[in-house]
């Protein structure tokens, strides 16, 4: 099997690279920081497998997904891994999505990874699920959790999105309710562990 890794981490594709080594399922294995030219890469190589890891860094304005989707408009047939430092569900959904083939946290053991690989080779599809896996906020819903995370109290927030109080109480409760918890501040923390929202601004 020939594996390519997109990554911005020089000691990260290195690690790899040598976990990977002793492997006799492992025919060749690459990486590459040069995005702009990864067309070409791929089209020399033709890797069964190609990881790319969604934050890139300063290689490129696209993230992972965004170079993702680019890539099978152009190799419809190529199978994509979605790696990242981070195991969130918004990022697994959003993997599936733009059409890869699995995605994995870059903490997986390397015999674990190689199976999964093996297995995505053969066809099969890699998205681990959580026990107890919670609805997605909606984009109104995830706006209106990023302002209250600020601070910001429901008038101003309905203010700001061109939106009725009422409609922030709703949007609140649903919030609420999708992420299990009973408070404001339980929801930012929650959505914050789970990559709804970055930081408390």
């Amino acid at each position: 099997m020939k594996v390519l890794l997109v990554d911005d981490h020089t000691l990260f594709s290195k690690s790899l690279s040598i976990a990977l080594w002793d492997f006799p399922e492992i025919e060749h294995f690459s990486s590459t920081k040069d995005v702009e030219n990864l067309n070409s890469i791929i089209r020399a190589e033709q890797p069964d497998i190609l990881l790319i890891d969604i934050h890139l860094g300063g290689l490129t304005d696209r993230d992972g997904f965004m170079l993702t989707q680019r890539l099978l408009e152009c190799f419809p047939d190529q199978k994509i891994f979605i790696l990242s430092g981070y195991n969130l569900p918004v990022y697994r959904k959003e993997a599936r999505r733009v059409g890869a083939k699995g995605f994995v946290s870059k903490d997986v053991e390397p015999d674990e990874l190689l199976n999964i690989l093996l297995a995505v080779r053969n066809g099969v599809t890699y998205f681990p699920q959580e026990e107890g896996f919670l609805e997605d906020l909606t984009e109104g819903e995830k706006k209106v959790l990023e302002l209250a995370a600020a601070g910001i109290k429901r008038t101003e927030i309905a203010e700001r999105l061109f939106i009725s109080e009422r409609t922030v109480s709703n949007h609140l409760q649903h919030i609420f309710e999708k992420l299990q918890v009973t408070s404001t501040l339980e929801a930012v923390t929650k959505a914050m562990q789970l990559g709804y929202i970055s930081r408390i601004p």
